[in-house]
C-alpha cells in the first residue's frame, strides 16, 4: 500500500504544478484579449504568490487542525475553482479575484506534502516529488500551446486544466481514507531518511542562538530567494520574451517554455538516482552553474536554436537546486533549528516568486521585454554567489571545529 499512496502524493504534486506555468505561457495572447498592460502579468502573479505565502505560514496550525489528507483535497478544490474562473473571468478584476484561492490552495499543500514525504518516506524521493511538480508543470504550457491559435482561446486551455483538476479532487476524495491508514503504517516501518550532522552543527553553543541569528542562515536564505526568482520569472517573461525579442508565434513559444519545465522534471529525476552517489553540495553548485551558462545562451545575439538550448538547460540546471537545498537543511544547520529555517526558506522562497516577476515586468514597461535574460544572469550570479559564499564558511567551520576537537 506503501507504494499505491506514494502514487497519491505524487499525483497531487501534480496538481500544485499544473497552474503555476499557466499564465505565463498564455499573457502574450490574454493580453490582447484584454487590452492591459504588458507588467499586468507581473501583478496578477505577485496576487496569487502573495496567497502562497500566507497559506503557507498558516500552514502549520492549519495541517495540525485537519491533517494533510484534507489540507490537499480543499487545496485541490481551490485551484481547480480557480483555474475555471480563469476561463470564465470577463474582466481583468475577475482575474485578480480568481488568483487569491489560486495562490491560497497552493502553499498549505506544498508544505504538508513536504512534510509529509519527509517524515514518512526516503530522502530521494524528495526529489521525485518535486519532479513530479515538473511534469504538471510541464503539461500546463503544452495543454495551453495547443489552444494558441485564434481568438479567446485560451480560455479552453484553462477549462482543459482545470477539468484535469476536477479530476484529481475526485482521485483525492476516494483516497482520503488511506492518509491516516498509511500514516500508521510508515510510523511503524521505514523512518524517513537523514544524513549524519557535521560536528559543529550539534555544539551546544550554535543551538543557544536563534534561527535567524545563526551565521550562514542569511546566506541559505538569499540562495533561495534567488532560486525562485529565477524559476518564476523564466515561467512568467519566457514566453513573451520568444514572441516580442526573438519574433515566434505564441504557440511556438509556448512549447519552448513547457521544455523549460520539462528539464526541470527530468532533471529531477535523474537527480533522484544521483543523490545515491553524489552529495547535495555538488548537485547544488553544478546545477546554479548549468543555469547560469543557459541564462548567458539567452542573452547573447546568437540565433533563436540558442535561446532554446537556454530554456532547457536553465531548466535543467534549476533541476536539483531546490530539493537539495531543503534536504541540506539539517546538514547545515543542525536537526534543532531545521525545521524553524526550513520553514524561513520556503517563505523566502515564496517572496522571490512573489517580487521579482513583478519587478521585471516594470523594468520591461520602462524599456523593453529585452532585459529578460539581463535579469536572469544577475540572478543567477548572484544565486551561485551567495550559495558559494555559503559552502566557504561551512567548509571553514568545520575545519577550525575539526582543529578544536584534536586539541
Amino acid at each position: 500500500m506503501a507504494t499505491f499512496f506514494l502514487i497519491i502524493i505524487y499525483l497531487a504534486f501534480i496538481s500544485l504544478g499544473l497552474p503555476d506555468s499557466l499564465l505565463g505561457t498564455a499573457w502574450p495572447v490574454m493580453q490582447k484579449d484584454f487590452d492591459a498592460p504588458l507588467e499586468t502579468a507581473g501583478l496578477l502573479y505577485m496576487t496569487i504568490a502573495a496567497g502562497t505565502i500566507v497559506s503557507s505560514l498558516a500552514s502549520g496550525a492549519v495541517l495540525k487542525r485537519f491533517g494533510t489528507g484534507k489540507v490537499t483535497l480543499i487545496s485541490c478544490i481551490m485551484t481547480a475553482v480557480a483555474l475555471l474562473g480563469f476561463a470564465l473571468s470577463p474582466s481583468l478584476i475577475w482575474l485578480v479575484i480568481c488568483a487569491i484561492p489560486l495562490g491560497l490552495g497552493g502553499g498549505s499543500v506544498d508544505a504538508g506534502l513536504n512534510l509529509y514525504v519527509a517524515e514518512h518516506y526516503k530522502a530521494h524521493h524528495m526529489s521525485w516529488l518535486h519532479c513530479f511538480w515538473g511534469v504538471g508543470a510541464t503539461l500546463g504550457p503544452i495543454v495551453m500551446s495547443q489552444f494558441m491559435t485564434g481568438q479567446n482561446v485560451w480560455r479552453d486551455g484553462y477549462l482543459t486544466v482545470a477539468a484535469i483538476q476536477f479530476g484529481l479532487v475526485i482521485l483525492l476524495f476516494l483516497t482520503l481514507p488511506l492518509w491516516k491508514k498509511a500514516a500508521a503504517n510508515q510510523h511503524k516501518g521505514e523512518q524517513a531518511e537523514q544524513e549524519p550532522l557535521p560536528t559543529e552543527a550539534t555544539e551546544t553553543g550554535i543551538h543557544s542562538v536563534k534561527p535567524l541569528r545563526m551565521k550562514g542562515v542569511k546566506l541559505a536564505l538569499a540562495s533561495f530567494l534567488f532560486y525562485c526568482g529565477v524559476e518564476a520569472t523564466m515561467g512568467l517573461w519566457g514566453s513573451s520574451f520568444l514572441v516580442h525579442v526573438k519574433e515566434l508565434p505564441a504557440s511556438t513559444a509556448a512549447q519552448w517554455v513547457s521544455l523549460f519545465y520539462a528539464g526541470i522534471t527530468i532533471g529531477r529525476f535523474i537527480s533522484g538516482f544521483i543523490t545515491f552517489k553524489v552529495n547535495n553540495r555538488i548537485l547544488i553548485r553544478t546545477g546554479q552553474i548549468t543555469a547560469l551558462v543557459g541564462a548567458v545562451f539567452m542573452l547573447l545575439p546568437l540565433p533563436p536554436v540558442f535561446s532554446l538550448a537556454g530554456f532547457m538547460l536553465v531548466g535543467f540546471g534549476l533541476a536539483p537546486i531546490y530539493p537539495c537545498m531543503l534536504h541540506e537543511t539539517p546538514v547545515r544547520f543542525g536537526k534543532k533549528h531545521a525545521q524553524t529555517i526550513m520553514g524561513y526558506q520556503m517563505a523566502v522562497a515564496y517572496t522571490g516568486s512573489t517580487i521579482m516577476p513583478p519587478f521585471l515586468g516594470f523594468l520591461a514597461a520602462s524599456s523593453t521585454i529585452g532585459v529578460f535574460p539581463v535579469v536572469l544572469v544577475l540572478s543567477a550570479g548572484a544565486m551561485l554567489l551567495f550559495s558559494e559564499k555559503l559552502n566557504a564558511f561551512l567548509k571553514s567551520k568545520a575545519i577550525r571545529n575539526q582543529v578544536t576537537v584534536k586539541h
